[in-house]
């Protein structure tokens, strides 16, 4: 255990040097990384908790709790100590995040604001999502369930992800559904950039009905001059 005690601190500055560098590389906006490590909170978020994760598993959940409540107070970001975190997970923005206490995430995932790692029932055990390896969970995105993320997956914004998804999907929707698995569409890609205009295709289709209208009606003017001039004869 004195080991282990010893060997801490350096594990920790290890861990926050490569932090830095992954998010160096994940984000064009940092320009160095002192500023990264002064000025990004969610960066900030993850150096805190990994004291508090080393203390809950030790059994001292009270100052677990303690330090994970004042990380949240100064960054906006809520990891519940018992969560487990990789290496090199970029919590970009962050404000609104929330990581349940069993969530598990894996190495270089990126995760972006207002995103939930919950559970969905007050059962004990394992109630939260794991993410594999290189995961991408889009702003406002929340993922609900005891189920895995498989490594390299991304998850839209505002996506509701209630089941587990294979590795290299990317899932849209609410709930969410996988729209490409690898790069390659799945069925009928939901598309969120060209959405039929409802009201332009209801325009669209009186202008058809009105032009069948007039057709029929130029026909019957034609038949009835026929009938006058068959008459007047």
């Amino acid at each position: 255990m004195k080991h282990k005690l010893k060997r801490q601190p350096q594990d920790l500055l290890l861990g926050v040097t490569y932090d830095i560098k992954a998010i160096r590389e994940r984000d064009p906006a940092a320009r160095s990384s002192l500023e990264v490590l002064l000025l990004y909170p969610g960066l900030h978020a993850i150096i805190m908790h990994r004291p508090a994760h080393w203390l809950f598993r030790r059994g001292l959940k009270f100052s677990a709790r303690a330090i994970s409540h004042l990380s949240r107070l100064v960054t906006g970001i809520e990891i519940h100590p018992g969560a487990k975190i990789g290496k090199g997970v970029f919590i970009d923005h962050g404000m609104g995040v929330v990581i349940g206490e069993t969530s598990q995430i894996g190495d270089n995932c990126t995760i972006y604001q207002g995103v939930t790692l919950g559970g969905t029932g007050t059962y004990k055990g394992k109630r939260h999502p794991t993410l594999g390896k290189n995961v991408t969970v889009g702003s406002g995105a929340k993922i609900l369930g005891p189920f895995k993320i498989g490594d390299g997956s991304k998850i839209a914004s505002n996506a509701v992800v209630l089941r587990q998804l294979p590795p290299g999907s990317t899932a849209a929707g609410a709930p969410a559904r996988v729209v490409r698995i690898n790069g390659i569409p799945i069925g009928d890609e939901l598309n969120h950039v060209n959405i039929p205009d409802p009201l332009a295709l209801e325009i669209e289709r009186l202008e058809v009905k009105i032009a069948d209208l007039a057709g029929r009606l130029e026909e019957l003017s034609g038949d009835v001059k026929t009938k006058r001039r068959s008459k007047s004869k």
